[in-house]
């Protein structure tokens, strides 16, 4: 719980201490105190309950960046995103089974995603991850791959998704762009 909620949750308490005392007196102002008092009440519990609906399961390091950047933006312009620390936000649309060293969070555009990676074992995403909405921060990476690499890329997630692959679908290279993930918050 952080501070913001149990000062909140202090001043709802003392609410309702104001309108028991203003019930013991009906004079005019007393009544339009106790209107001011419950209009304060309800404007506490609407508080606290952002404050709450913020919260969220945290993985690796704290998230340091206040400012999200759109998947949309860095997957319009990846090259000017490498190398560059971004905050994302979005649905979870995939985690690795394997180990949950990964997570695809879809874009803020139809049929747009970008994977989160981090080294295996440094975070463990578990799969109920899927369907939540991430916020995740790390670095653009940029891969270039050749058709071997490529050719071996697409049989493991067949064979990890157990669908068949057709190797002359493969006809050259690839540039992949992702997120090597320092920190992430899941709200569950």
């Amino acid at each position: 719980m952080n501070w913001i909620a149990i000062i909140l949750l202090f001043c709802m308490v003392l609410s309702g201490a104001a309108i028991f005392i203003a019930d013991l007196f009906r004079t005019k102002k007393e009544l339009e105190m106790k209107k001011i008092i419950i209009l304060f009440l309800l404007l506490s519990i609407t508080l606290s309950g952002i404050s709450f609906a913020g919260q969220g399961k945290k993985y690796g390091k704290e998230l340091t960046l206040k400012d999200t950047t759109k998947i949309s933006e860095i997957l319009q312009n990846p090259e000017g995103f490498v190398g560059k620390r971004v905050l994302v936000n979005g649905l979870v649309v995939g985690v690795c089974a394997k180990r949950g060293c990964w997570l695809d969070i879809a874009g803020d555009k139809p049929y747009q995603k970008i994977k989160v990676k981090v080294e295996d074992g440094e975070m463990v995403f578990p799969l109920t991850a899927k369907g939540n909405h991430a916020v995740a921060e790390g670095e653009v990476e940029k891969f270039e791959l050749t058709k071997e690499q490529v050719l071996k890329l697409k049989e493991y997630q067949a064979k990890e998704h157990g669908v068949e692959f057709d190797p002359s679908t493969v006809t050259g290279g690839a540039t992949i762009y992702q997120i090597r993930g320092f920190g992430a918050m899941i709200k569950e």
